[in-house]
């Protein structure tokens, strides 16, 4: 095996990408200029180490000067879909908005020689434009990266 974790290899054969060698591709293709502050408001579950964690995690990036914001939001549940909501009136005018989900509905699933695409990006449909909000539904379990424009 190789020592590059988001690809695996193996001896003489064939390599493919781990879960994780996504989100690195997309967030440097995807990633904006700015970085955003965002004010997040999410379910939460309690942990022994961290007291209350939010379910829902976002780093939010924007372009000034062609108008586009990515998002990048993580669910943290491993059982509950989220629905996200993403005031957008500040961002201008939005005409396009696209969602793409990493997950499967086995948490423990895993790219492996034998299944060397189960995990990867897919269109995540629920991406919606609605009276001046964007939202989006987060799978359980989940990466998704949100372009707005």
């Amino acid at each position: 095996m190789n020592a590059i974790a988001p690809i695996m290899t193996e001896p003489g054969g064939p390599a493919w990408r781990q879960t994780t060698f996504y989100p690195f591709s997309l967030t440097s293709r995807l990633a904006r200029s700015q970085a955003l502050e965002l004010k997040l408001d999410s379910p939460a579950y309690r942990t022994e180490r961290y007291g209350e964690v939010s379910l829902v995690d976002a780093v939010a990036t924007h372009d000034p000067a062609t108008g586009g914001t990515t998002v990048f939001a993580v669910n943290r549940s491993l059982t509950d879909a989220v629905a996200l909501e993403i005031a957008s009136l500040a961002l201008g005018a939005v005409s396009r908005v696209d969602a793409t989900s990493i997950f499967d509905d086995d948490i423990h699933a895993a790219n492996t020689l034998d299944q060397p695409d189960r995990v990867m990006p897919k269109p995540n449909e629920s991406a919606a434009l609605v009276d001046g909000a964007v939202s989006v539904t987060l799978p359980p379990c989940s990466w998704t990266v949100i372009t707005i424009d």
